[in-house]
């Protein structure tokens, strides 16, 4: 007799989620590994929760705005010890900086940074940081947060469970490779989120999100034959930048 199969979505997820993706300090029950992947976007939550509460005490003692955009990304980097941050390095010196699919993954195996993922990460934070200020700025800073924490998430279950895992170990290979009603309730979950905090305003982030998405994913197809932990990684970065820019653009 075959097992039963898994529930889609279980209380335990979250702290799962909350363990894998952030740096806090979580207890998680006996992993499910990729079935919790649904409550990756409840993972953004909190680290939105998190940084907009470091921007809004920064802003109660009077600190710029710059300042304060500049202390949302640090709380940020620090909620998820700068695990996508990380990704994005790696994805951009090993997709740009290697010949062969093979030597591609080692690239971003490699723990050293180069020029690509300097230039990546610098533009990242540049772009991310410019969206803020201008969010907060405007008086918008938690349901922003909120809304781009949420939707840059779900990209990486879709991509998990999309593509297959280009190296056959490390974080992405140990987690395993959503289901697709899993990874549509991650997406689902994330619109529902930013729908609360942003209104019908989600759509033109989720829009261009999904782009974003789309384009991580055609690029680490053809360069590396599928997805790692980075590429997941570099996929919520872009999304959040995509995010962030659609909701200052609309200001």
């Amino acid at each position: 007799m075959s097992d039963p199969k898994p529930d889609l979505a279980r209380p335990g997820d979250i702290a799962e989620a909350l363990a894998l993706l952030t740096r806090l300090p979580v207890r998680a029950g006996p992993p499910r590994g990729a079935a919790a992947a649904w409550a990756w976007p409840l993972a953004g939550l909190a680290v939105a929760l998190i940084a907009g509460l470091a921007g809004w005490i920064a802003l109660a003692f009077g600190v710029p705005v710059g300042v304060a955009a500049g202390l949302v990304l640090a709380a940020q980097i620090a909620a998820t010890g700068a695990l996508h941050e990380d990704g994005l390095a790696d994805s951009a010196d090993g997709l740009w900086g290697g010949h062969d699919p093979a030597r591609r993954l080692d690239i971003m195996k490699d723990s050293h940074i180069g020029s690509y993922g300097v230039l990546a990460l610098g533009l990242s934070l540049l772009l991310r940081w410019s969206a803020l200020s201008a969010l907060i700025g405007a008086g918008w800073l938690f349901a922003p947060l909120i809304a781009a924490a949420a939707l840059s998430r779900a990209p990486m279950a879709v991509l998990a469970a999309a593509l297959p895992n280009a190296r056959g170990s490390g974080l992405s290979s140990h987690v395993g490779a959503p289901d697709q009603a899993t990874a549509t309730l991650a997406v689902a979950l994330a619109a529902l989120l930013a729908l609360l905090a942003v209104g019908w305003a989600m759509l033109a982030p989720l829009f261009w999100v999904a782009l974003a998405g789309i384009a991580i994913a055609a690029l680490a197809r053809a360069r590396i034959g599928g997805q790692t932990g980075d590429i997941l990684g570099a996929s919520q970065q872009l999304g959040e930048i995509a995010a962030l820019a659609a909701l200052a653009s609309a200001l």
